[in-house]
């Protein structure tokens, strides 16, 4: 009987262990470097230079100068970091409440998690759009059911001191995904250690942070880390808001600011998105964008390191 012949030897470099990884994970190398590194790159390298899209002139440190003195980054950074502040804990929080309730429910529950979840289905212009004419204080519905218990609704998308909060209504109007998150993390809390500390004389609340927020906090960052950076990058729902809420139209001759009411809704992706793709500055845009993953950088490691510091104190 003849033996089979012997496979010929692999080449050295197969044989390491580093080799073969970086094999397997050359797709997301890759990936990385084309989607992640070559822009991030690019821009670094366009916001020392005035660029229109047709010209390119080195400009030296004058676009980084002029980001000191614009008066509109102050305003959209002021603007995006309320929305860190107010819009992120309360869409987190009240996810995270109706999660709870679901969970608590006897009877119902079913239903109430598809009633909940629906509004995150519909498309994000169209929810803004709705929103806006739901809560338009001459024809919407709802200051009509506040003038009917003797309540004067405000301007919501008219006054800038209620533009933001309006914004975060519509958050949480939205927050269906974020709770089904949650839900999934608070059916997976052991059963038994509820019973054991009921057994200790742990009432609800004391259950709750003992041994439901411990349980689920890698799922409670997880949901933190991304509706910041989620906030940092807020575009869509302000601009089509202003829009809207200003009753611009995009007829010839038209012109249209973001940030209406008195720039109350400018974030600074909407003033990045203006000064590069109206005002072709796009060495100034890359400044901004620089400027914004900087931004977003620095809240992910604070809140990593937050966590991991609970995480050993626990």
């Amino acid at each position: 009987m003849t033996s089979l012949p012997a496979a010929p030897p692999r080449p050295r470099w197969w044989r390491g262990e580093g080799a073969r990884a970086l094999l397997w994970l050359s797709p997301w190398i890759a990936g990385v470097s084309v989607f992640f590194v070559y822009p991030l790159l690019s821009a670094v390298y366009f916001s020392f230079h005035r660029y229109d899209m047709y010209t390119l002139e080195f400009a030296g440190l004058d676009n980084y100068r002029y980001l000191l003195r614009d008066p509109r980054v102050g305003v959209s950074a002021r603007n995006t970091l309320w929305l860190v502040a107010v819009m992120v804990p309360a869409t987190v929080l009240f996810s995270l409440a109706l999660a709870q309730l679901v969970v608590r429910l006897k009877a119902g529950a079913g239903l109430l998690r598809t009633v909940f979840y629906l509004p995150s289905l519909v498309p994000m212009t169209a929810g803004t759009i709705t929103f806006v004419f739901l809560l338009n204080p001459g024809t919407g519905p709802v200051d009509h059911l506040l003038s009917l218990a003797g309540v004067r609704g405000p301007d919501w998308f008219g006054d800038p001191d209620w533009s933001k909060p309006s914004l975060t209504l519509l958050s949480l109007w939205g927050c269906g995904q974020l709770m089904v998150i949650f839900l999934a993390a608070l059916l997976d809390v052991p059963r038994h250690l509820y019973e054991a500390a009921a057994i200790d004389g742990a009432g609800a609340w004391r259950q709750f942070l003992s041994v439901t927020l411990p349980t689920i906090a890698p799922v409670l960052m997880f949901a933190l880390v991304t509706n910041v950076i989620y906030a940092l990058q807020y575009f869509s729902q302000a601009m089509v808001a202003s829009r809207v809420a200003s009753g611009a139209t995009d007829s010839p001759g038209s012109s249209f600011s973001p940030g209406y009411p008195e720039e109350s809704l400018l974030t600074l992706p909407q003033w990045l998105f203006q000064v590069g793709f109206r005002d072709y500055s796009m060495g100034y845009a890359c400044v901004l964008a620089l400027l914004l993953f900087a931004v977003s950088m620095i809240f992910t490691l604070v809140l990593l390191r937050q966590f991991r510091r609970s995480g050993e104190a626990s």
